[in-house]
C-alpha cells in the first residue's frame, strides 16, 4: 500500500558522492517547478492511502524557497512531511537555526541529515551541527550515516559479509565494488530491499518518472495522472518488475538473455548492471539516463 511519495526536488547537488544512487552532481540537471509541485500534490490527494510527502534530491536546499513552499503546500493538503538534506549550509548552530526555523513553523515531522565521510570529514560536521540546531528547535531529526562498503567479518558458513550500509546502485555500483567479495549470479534470485509487488513509497522526479527503485520507472506522471498510474500498477505485467518479482536480477537477466558476467557483489549490484544493459530496449521504464551515469550533454 502506497503511503509515501518522495519528491526528487532537483537532481543538482553540491556534492558528487561515490555512493549516490542517482549520479547527482553540480552538473546534474532537472528541477521541479512550483506549478508541478502544486499539481502533483493535488493529484496525490486522490490516493487514499497516502500519508507522507518527502522532499529530497540531489540537494533540495539548493532551491530553498521552492523547498519551503513545497512543504507548506503539502501541509496545507493534510500530508505529513519530511526533508532529506546534506546540511551544507550548517556552518554553525546559530546559522542552522535560521535555515530550519521555517520548517518548525510549518510542522515538519522528519528531518534526515546526511552525516558521514562521503559528505564531510572531521569531528565537527554540517550534519552534526544541523542536528544540534534541529534539536534545540524541537524539530524531529535524525542522522543518515553511510560508510564505504567493506568486508566486515566472516559469516557462519565462512562467507565474507559486506558491511558499511551503501547499496550498490547508481554511482555506487560503478565506484564502490572493487575488492569486495562476490556471489554467483545464479544465486541472486530476489529483491531484498524493495517491495515491487506492493510498494510503500515511490520517488517522483522533475522529468515525470515515478521511481519504484532508482532508475526503475512505474510510468510518467506528466503523461498519465499519478493516481491512475498507482491504481493500475500490476507488478506481474510490468516488463522489468515482473521478472524481478519472479526471479530477482537473475530472473531479469534470463528473461531478456542478458549475459554480463557470472559473479556480482549482491542483488543491487547485479540488478543495476542488468537494467543498464537493457536501457535501449526499455528507455521509458529504465529512466532517466541520469540515473545510469549519463551526463547532461551525453546522448542516450
Amino acid at each position: 500500500m502506497l503511503t509515501g511519495i518522495h519528491f526528487l526536488l532537483t537532481y543538482t547537488c553540491n556534492w558528487e558522492c561515490d555512493h549516490c544512487f542517482l549520479f547527482c552532481s553540480p552538473r546534474s540537471e532537472g528541477t521541479f517547478t512550483l506549478a508541478q509541485i502544486r499539481q502533483t500534490l493535488d493529484e496525490a490527494r486522490k490516493i487514499p492511502s497516502l500519508e507522507w510527502v518527502y522532499f529530497e534530491g540531489g540537494e533540495p536546499t539548493l532551491y530553498y524557497p521552492l523547498l519551503v513552499e513545497g512543504v507548506r503546500l503539502a501541509r496545507e493538503r493534510g500530508f505529513r512531511t519530511g526533508v532529506v538534506t546534506n546540511a551544507y549550509w550548517a556552518a554553525c548552530v546559530e546559522d542552522a537555526r535560521l535555515w530550519l526555523a521555517p520548517f518548525v513553523e510549518l510542522g515538519l515531522e522528519d528531518l534526515s541529515l546526511s552525516d558521514d565521510a562521503f559528505h564531510h570529514e572531521g569531528e565537527v560536521t554540517p550534519g552534526g551541527t544541523a542536528l544540534a540546531a534541529a534539536r534545540s528547535l524541537g524539530l524531529p531529526a535524525c542522522s543518515i550515516c553511510v560508510e564505504k562498503p567493506t568486508v566486515e567479518r566472516t559469516g557462519a558458513r565462512g562467507a565474507p559479509v559486506v558491511g558499511g550500509g551503501s547499496m550498490l546502485r547508481g554511482r555506487a555500483a560503478e565506484k564502490l565494488t572493487d575488492g569486495l567479495p562476490t556471489r554467483a549470479a545464479a544465486e541472486l534470485t530476489s529483491c531484498p530491499h524493495e517491495d515491487l509487488e506492493c510498494p510503500g513509497r515511490v520517488h517522483l522526479d522533475p522529468k515525470g518518472h515515478v521511481h519504484l527503485c532508482q532508475g526503475l520507472s512505474l510510468g510518467n506522471f506528466l503523461q498519465t495522472p499519478l493516481s491512475v498510474l498507482v491504481s493500475s500498477y500490476d507488478a506481474a505485467g510490468h516488463p522489468i518488475c515482473g521478472p524481478l518479482v519472479r526471479g530477482g536480477p537473475a530472473g531479469l537477466a534470463k528473461e531478456y538473455g542478458v549475459n554480463i558476467g557470472d559473479r556480482f557483489v549482491d542483488e543491487c549490484h547485479y540488478c543495476y548492471l542488468v537494467r543498464k544493459s537493457l536501457r535501449e530496449r526499455f528507455p521509458e521504464l529504465l529512466a532517466p539516463p541520469q540515473v545510469y551515469g549519463r551526463e547532461p550533454n551525453e546522448e542516450g
